[in-house]
C-alpha cells in the first residue's frame, strides 16, 4: 500500500523529511476497523512527533490521526461497524498513522462520517472536535456557572484548528459570551464567521483588551497556543474560582498566580482515554456520533481552510510547514493519493 512517513527527524525543509513509501498491509486487532483512507488532516501533533520522534529497528514511521475513509475489514470482536461503512476518526499516539492507504484503528474512538460532508471535510474535524469537546465540557464544565463571574469564555487562539471548532460548540451549544483572540484581519474574520461575539488581538494585553468589551471577568479560559506567553495575563483577567484549560506544551507552567483566585487548572490531551484504554474510551466514539449529528443537522460546520491536494509526501511537507509556520488557520486537508 501507499504511505507516507519517515525514517529520521529532520527540518521539513529537508526533501527526506516525509518520504513516499509502500508497505505491507496492516492487519486489524480483535477490537480493530481496518479503513481505507480516503482523506487526512493535518495538526501540530503531526509536526511535533516528527520532530521528536525516533522510528525503531530502521522501521519507518507512519504520521498522521485525522482520517476519513471506508471501513474495509473488521476485527473479530469488533461489533459497532461493518465493511461499506463510511467512517472518521482521530487516531491513537503509538500506532502507525493515517497517512497510509490502508489503516488500523480500535473502533471505540471511530464515529459515522457526517453524511453531509465530503471525505475531506469530514477528516478536518476528529481530533480538534474531541479535543474542543472534552476541553469545554468534561475539563471547564461550563455549564456549570461561576458565582459572580461574567458568562463568558475567552479563547486564546480562535482560528486554530482546535479554536474554530471550540468556538462553534460554545457558541451553538451553550448561553456563553464567546470571545476569541486573533492577531491578522484574516483570522479574526474567520473566528467572527464561526461565532465568535467579539475578537480582540493576542498581541496587545489581553487583561486590557477583555476588560474593554465590559462583560465582567470570564468564568473560563480556553488556551489553545502560546500559553507561556499569555499565563500570567490570564491569571489577572479571569474570575475568582474561574476555570482554565490548556491544550499546549509550555516548557514551565507556573500556576502559583492562580492560587488566590481558587482558579482550577485543567489540561486536555485527546489522546488519553485511547493511550490508557481507560474504562470511558467509548465516550470518543459516541462523542464523535454526536458531532456527526450536529454537522448534519447544520449546528456544525467543518473547518476546513486549505486542501493541499492528494495524500503525498511532498504535499504533506507543505502542510507541516505551513502549520510550523504559525500562520495557519483552520484545517489542512489532503484527499486521494498521488
Amino acid at each position: 500500500m501507499k504511505a507516507v512517513g519517515f525514517y529520521t527527524s529532520l527540518p521539513i525543509e529537508d526533501d527526506k523529511a516525509l518520504l513516499d513509501l509502500d508497505l505491507p498491509a496492516p492487519i486489524p486487532g480483535p477490537r480493530d476497523l481496518l479503513v481505507r483512507v480516503r482523506a487526512v488532516s493535518v495538526n501540530p501533533v503531526d509536526t511535533k512527533v516528527r520532530a521528536r520522534a525516533v522510528p525503531a529497528d530502521g522501521q519507518p514511521h507512519v504520521l498522521g490521526y485525522d482520517a476519513a475513509g471506508i471501513v474495509e475489514a473488521v476485527g473479530a470482536e469488533a461489533g459497532l461497524f461493518k465493511p461499506g461503512d463510511a467512517v472518521f476518526y482521530a487516531g491513537a499516539l503509538g500506532r502507525q498513522g493515517t497517512n497510509a492507504e490502508l489503516h488500523c484503528v480500535d473502533e471505540r474512538i471511530v464515529g459515522a462520517k457526517p453524511a453531509t460532508l465530503s471525505f475531506a471535510e469530514a477528516a478536518a474535524l476528529p481530533l480538534t472536535a474531541i479535543t474542543a469537546w472534552e476541553a469545554l465540557f468534561d475539563r471547564l464544565n461550563v455549564t456549570t456557572p461561576v458565582p459572580g463571574a461574567g458568562n463568558a469564555v475567552l479563547i486564546v487562539g480562535g482560528a486554530g484548528g482546535v479554536g474554530s471548532i471550540a468556538t462553534q460548540l460554545a457558541r451553538r451549544l451553550t448561553d456563553l459570551t464567546v470571545v476569541t483572540t486573533a492577531s491578522r484581519p484574516e483570522t479574526a474574520a474567520w473566528s467572527r464567521d464561526l461565532g465568535a461575539h467579539h475578537v480582540i488581538d493576542h498581541t496587545r494585553p489581553l487583561g486590557a483588551e477583555f476588560t474593554a468589551l465590559g462583560l465582567g471577568a470570564p468564568a473560563f479560559v480556553f488556551s489553545t497556543t502560546n500559553t507561556d506567553q499569555h499565563v500570567a495575563e490570564i491569571a489577572e483577567l479571569i474570575a475568582p474560582q474561574g476555570r482554565f484549560a490548556l491544550i499546549d506544551d509550555p516548557a514551565v507552567l507556573d500556576v502559583m498566580p492562580f492560587k488566590r483566585k481558587s482558579v482550577s487548572t485543567h489540561w486536555e490531551f485527546m489522546f488519553t482515554r485511547s493511550m490508557f484504554e481507560t474504562a470511558d474510551m467509548a465516550a470518543q466514539g459516541r462523542l464523535l456520533g454526536e458531532v456527526s449529528r450536529l454537522v448534519d443537522a447544520g449546528t456544525l460546520k467543518t473547518t476546513v481552510a486549505e486542501s493541499f491536494g492528494p495524500i503525498s509526501a511532498a504535499n504533506l511537507r507543505r502542510a507541516h510547514a505551513l502549520i510550523e509556520s504559525g500562520r495557519a488557520k483552520g484545517k489542512i486537508v489532503l484527499e486521494g493519493w498521488a
